[in-house]
């Protein structure tokens, strides 16, 4: 009886020491508890970044197309005043002048000074080519450097124009026979550019209005110059079309 109850002692003693081990969780500190739970932070009240990355505003560096090579200097200074176009030196240039006003006439008592030579630029413009009927028109461009206003005399006898073949052979004159033998006094404002345009009837002349040589002048290139006093002659070339 005595050897019974010593058997199941033991048997007992085993049962209970290895159900202790089995649940025993070796893999974590003595005295931790089971994990809390976290709970998120006060959210912000906008976005956590307002640039792109680099710290700049990409969208201004597309370039709008309102910049993009549109400048206007040059032209708004590109076009000038026509006195600087020109082929070679000539002073000539395609097309009609901008940025000159059509020249004021004044009185021939006018209290307004000469120009003189020192303070009047003149230059002389025409197009390239004119088709047939067309009449050439010639454009003196003068320019004021000076402080002060003058007049300059643009009439047929002071600013003599002369259009010449290529040949050399005189066509027509603005002084053989003008319409207006008077002068054609101009103002010229100070530090202004003004024009003054001279058309041909593509017909020719002869001095003193004497007979005309026969014919009209053909198709081909032809030379216009320009002489007043004081100031260089300027020249330019134009083409009369064929038919």
């Amino acid at each position: 009886m005595a050897l019974v109850v010593l058997l199941a002692l033991l048997v007992a003693w085993v049962v209970t020491s290895g159900g202790g081990a089995g649940d025993k969780d070796d893999s974590r500190p003595n005295g931790s508890g089971p994990a809390h739970s976290i709970t998120p932070g006060p959210s912000g009240s906008g976005p956590a970044i307002s640039q792109q990355p680099g710290g700049r505003d990409e969208s201004d560096d597309s370039g709008g197309s309102g910049d993009s090579g549109s400048g206007t200097d040059a032209g708004s200074d590109g076009s000038g005043d026509g006195s600087d176009g020109g082929s070679g030196n000539s002073g000539s240039g395609p097309g009609p002048v901008s940025g000159g006003a059509v020249g004021q006439q004044v009185p021939a008592g006018s209290s307004i000074p000469d120009c003189t030579s020192s303070a009047l630029q003149l230059t002389l413009r025409t197009e390239l080519t004119y088709g047939p009927g067309r009449k050439p028109r010639f454009q003196l461009i003068a320019k004021n450097t000076s402080s002060a206003d003058c007049k300059a005399d643009f009439g047929p006898k002071s600013a003599v124009l002369t259009v010449t073949e290529a040949a050399g052979d005189e066509v027509w004159s603005s002084e053989d026979c003008p319409r207006n033998g008077a002068g054609v006094l101009l103002r010229v404002p100070a530090g202004s550019t003004i024009v003054h345009t001279v058309e041909w009837d593509r017909k020719k002349s002869a001095p003193h209005c004497a007979t005309p040589p026969a014919g009209t002048p053909g198709p081909g290139t032809y030379l216009v110059e320009a002489k007043s006093p004081g100031e260089p002659l300027q020249r330019a070339s134009f083409v009369l079309a064929k038919d």
